[in-house]
């Protein structure tokens, strides 16, 4: 089983990092080789949605992406971390999810090359947001529930916390534990 890390956050050794951190602990418990990417160390740039890997399964865009979109049809399970910046996931996040139309033909049907790697892949979320209210982060939720509900993905579930200063998530022992049952959740043989 391999797990891959996606860490949405700019600040690394941030809310959003430990959280990814503890999941990822609890996915290798469970057995699985882990690996993170951390998207403010890779240049992604934007979607520019002109449709040409809808017929050919390569984005034109040379950048980090197409060694991230490797990683992801290598992985069983795809766990993403990110806080909330003005009631959205960040810009890194937003890219990289973006780019994920280079799996997908004009139909939004997974091409035929990826169908068999992408479909029931595990994916799951873990948000952090200033707001006391962790529901502040639903649209993000929203976001990636959908995309695995649209392309028959596993949806594993989110995690949602509140915290604001760096590492202020490490006194907050239920997200931590919810962090580490997801990891283990996203490893673990399915039925």
């Amino acid at each position: 089983m391999n797990v891959l890390g996606i860490m949405g956050s700019p600040r690394i050794g941030g809310n959003s990092d430990v959280l990814l951190n503890r999941a990822l602990e609890g996915a290798r418990e469970a057995g699985a080789r882990v690996q993170k990417i951390v998207l403010a160390r890779k240049h992604i740039a934007g979607c520019r949605d002109c449709k040409k890997c809808n017929k050919t399964g390569i984005c034109v865009l040379k950048d980090d992406m197409a060694g991230i979109q490797e990683r992801i049809l290598e992985a069983d399970a795809v766990l993403h971390s990110v806080p909330v910046y003005f009631w959205a996931m960040t810009s890194q996040m937003k890219a990289y999810l973006d780019r994920w139309c280079v799996f997908f033909d004009a139909e939004w049907k997974w091409h035929k090359a990826y169908h068999p790697k992408m479909r029931g892949k595990r994916i799951g979320l873990l948000t952090v947001c200033g707001d006391p209210n962790p529901r502040t982060a639903d649209p993000i939720v929203h976001s990636f529930r959908m995309t695995a509900e649209m392309t028959g993905m596993r949806w594993l579930g989110s995690v949602m916390a509140s915290a604001s200063d760096k590492g202020e998530i490490k006194g907050n022992e239920i997200a931590l534990q919810e962090a580490f049952a997801l990891g283990k959740k996203s490893a673990a043989a399915l039925p």
